[in-house]
């Protein structure tokens, strides 16, 4: 039996450590697709298998234990700022303005230009919102059900839906991927979603040119639909022109990079004034939407647009929250057990370059979401693996944080077998392999991030200029020599 000093770094073979890391993404691959499991229990089935290989080679439970605390608070930043940003779509839900922009947003639509009045749309109400799969389910059913009336191709028009709605998703500073992304790399998000425009733009230019090419197969039709969510936004009473000052307060606090949690809680103070002034709830109200989320009123029948404005809340996030918390617990394991340390070992030789460690990232994303179909294992397993590598080689953590959103996020859609390509084709009726052609954005930003990742361009580098003066030592003394803790 080894003691936790001998045992705490355990040294593998690349060849058991991949053999062990296959058992665990077959355990769970096997419970998420073939069970149909929720992520939590396959990661903990997960853990447990991990802590029973540690028992096997000596480690003792509470050294493991301590270890998979490590793991999480190498990712408590993302934890915290959830509850703020359960707050903030809660107060920008009831001040109005999610919903005044939403209302705004459905100007836009284009009987002649269908699919990419889809992509704009979707991109536009996927950043107020803050999660794709709800834009998908409101906004992104309504457009396929609009489709029959301009003559337009349904698969086309789920691929501008599900490319406008991972946009706004990975750009949105609601998004819970977006904070996960940033935060397990450790840095701040609104850092990490400036870095993102430099690939996410050009994607999202070219999705336009190519949705445009296909724009003449659509023809003229009614906008009855559009109209009736119009009214039903109008009828909810949020639609006001200066319910949008608390985003400009927010887009401005990003511009100027003041930290993230401080930016939401102006946002929300901002969101607060605009709310009394159109109405007054009261102090149990306000508690109730904090914690539960907004709601509207149970008297005002608002269709589909009811379900888009009840969003938000402390509670919202929990399941996020929690998966967060067992995901960065494996990670701890993985590393305490030698099995991240082993596998990246037998790379570390290979991987000399920016490209070839941004390509590396985006393979391992990409495949944990064919493996397993979870798209935030993708960002938090690859983020945890690869940061040490990026740090070796002196490149500065956006470019991995950006790197596991362009193959982590908006890849996930795109398994037919993934949590996110299940419950899309069975809101829009569509299936995956049909709208994954159309679907534009998504693996064009897979492209430009391991284009730029060799070609250099937009790749950011640490300062490693700055180091410490050394120390004055007499002639006669041994002179001690202090490593780089980036090499």
């Amino acid at each position: 039996m080894l003691t936790d000093s001998q045992a705490q770094s355990p040294q593998l073979d690349p060849k058991l450590a991949f053999l062990m890391a296959g058992l665990v993404i077959l355990i769970m691959g096997v419970t998420m697709i073939s069970f149909g499991w929720v992520p939590h229990l396959s990661l903990i089935l997960a853990l447990c298998f991990l802590l029973l290989m540690g028992l096997m080679r000596g480690l003792s439970f509470s050294h493991m234990q301590s270890e998979m605390a490590a793991g999480v608070m190498s990712g408590i930043g993302a934890i915290y700022l959830f509850f703020f940003i359960g707050l903030m779509v809660s107060a920008l839900m009831m001040s109005g303005a999610i919903p005044t922009l939403m209302y705004f947003g459905f100007e836009l639509i284009s009987p002649r230009f269908y699919y990419i009045s889809a992509f704009v749309l979707t991109s536009i109400i996927g950043i107020a919102l803050g999660s794709s799969l709800t834009t998908v389910a409101t906004l992104g059913v309504a457009f396929i059900g609009m489709s029959n009336a301009f003559d337009a191709n349904a698969a086309i028009a789920a691929g501008a839906v599900v490319s406008g709605a991972f946009f706004g998703d990975k750009m949105s500073p609601l998004s819970d991927t977006g904070t996960i992304a940033s935060s397990v790399v450790g840095i701040d998000l609104f850092e990490h979603i400036r870095n993102m425009v430099y690939t996410t733009v050009p994607a999202w230019i070219i999705s336009v040119l190519l949705f445009w090419m296909l724009s003449g197969q659509t023809h003229s039709g009614n906008l009855y639909q559009v109209k009736v969510l119009q009214q039903q936004l109008i009828d909810s009473g949020l639609i006001h022109g200066y319910a949008v000052l608390p985003f400009m307060v927010l887009v401005i606090l990003a511009l100027y990079r003041v930290n993230a949690i401080y930016t939401i809680i102006c946002t929300i103070i901002a969101a607060m004034v605009v709310t009394y002034i159109h109405s007054t709830p009261s102090i149990t109200q306000l508690g109730s939407y904090f914690f539960e989320g907004y709601a509207p009123a149970d008297n005002l029948e608002l269709g589909e647009v009811g379900g888009m404005l009840s969003r938000g809340g402390i509670q919202s996030m929990f399941f996020t929250q929690t998966i967060v918390i067992l995901a960065l617990s494996l990670g701890g394991l993985l590393k305490t057990l030698g099995i991240l340390p082993a596998l990246l070992s037998g790379m570390r030789d290979k991987l000399t370059t920016a490209g070839q460690a941004i390509f590396a990232a985006a393979m391992s994303a990409l495949s944990i979401n064919v493996l397993i179909g979870e798209q935030y294992l993708s960002i938090l397993l690859s983020g945890t693996a690869f940061r040490p590598t990026f740090e070796r080689l002196h490149l500065h953590p956006k470019n991995l944080s950006r790197t596991v959103e362009d193959a982590g996020t908006v890849i996930n859609p795109l398994v037919p077998w993934s949590v996110c390509g299940v419950f899309i084709s069975q809101a829009l009726g569509v299936p995956v392999l049909e709208y994954l052609p159309y679907a534009f954005f998504c693996y064009l930003s897979l492209l430009l991030t391991v284009i730029f990742g060799f070609t250099g361009v937009t790749i950011s580098r640490l300062d490693v200029s700055i180091r410490p003066p050394p120390i004055a030592v007499a002639p006669s003394d041994e002179v001690t020599t202090h490593p780089d803790p980036l090499e």
